[in-house]
């Protein structure tokens, strides 16, 4: 489990394309400190596994469903992810309840900046749009951040100068693919109302 607080600005270092599958070298020299093999790091607020690692890098295979769910498959050397380590138990929820598992993508839409903040403005898949709510909890590309406005086909979130500064969404334009995860809670309730709902 993560939060979706992004503990640092990582990089791809290596692409190999196989078959069905990708494979990923990234530098992370905070993620990496004590990284075995098996650990789990999000990339991009993916939840992927370390299959390698040395020094300040580590490797990750990336299966085809990932590749198609996410905007993972658009990396290329020198792209900057997102990286966080899982939460361990007993630490602060900073962000909130984050899986690494992708619902969909959405595309960069508009930024708006001012003075002290950015107003950045994301399309929304039709099947997701029923879990985003204005207020709410939603993970841009492995980033915990809090919906401004909901829509039928798009949600805002304002960003404050450290995630601009820390995190991708400090670079990303309009037309830049992001990765979209609902609040998993949100899906849970609506299954637990569906199935009450079948059985009366």
């Amino acid at each position: 489990m993560f939060t979706g607080i992004v503990e640092e600005l990582g990089e791809i270092t290596a692409v190999e394309t196989l078959d069905d599958a990708c494979r990923f070298r990234l530098r992370g020299p905070v993620v990496t400190e004590g990284a075995r093999h098996g650990d789990s790091i999000a990339v991009n607020g993916v939840c992927l596994t370390v299959v390698d690692h040395e020094g300040d890098e580590f490797t990750v295979d990336v299966m085809a469903e990932t590749l198609n769910r996410s905007s993972l498959g658009a990396l290329t050397t020198g792209s900057r992810v997102n990286l966080e380590r899982p939460t361990a138990v007993g630490a602060r929820l900073g962000g909130h309840i984050v899986q690494g598992h992708v619902d969909g993508t959405g595309e960069i839409l508009e930024r708006k900046p001012s003075e002290h903040w950015e107003i950045v403005k994301i399309s929304l898949p039709a099947d997701l749009a029923r879990y985003v709510v204005e207020k709410g909890s939603i993970t841009v590309d492995g980033i915990s951040l809090t919906v401004v406005d909901a829509g039928p086909d798009f949600f805002t979130v304002s960003l404050i100068p450290t995630t601009l500064a820390l995190t991708t969404l400090g670079i990303k334009q309009p037309g830049d693919p992001v990765n979209l995860e609902v609040d998993v809670i949100a899906k849970y309730v609506e299954r637990l109302l569906g199935t009450q709902g079948g059985t009366r």
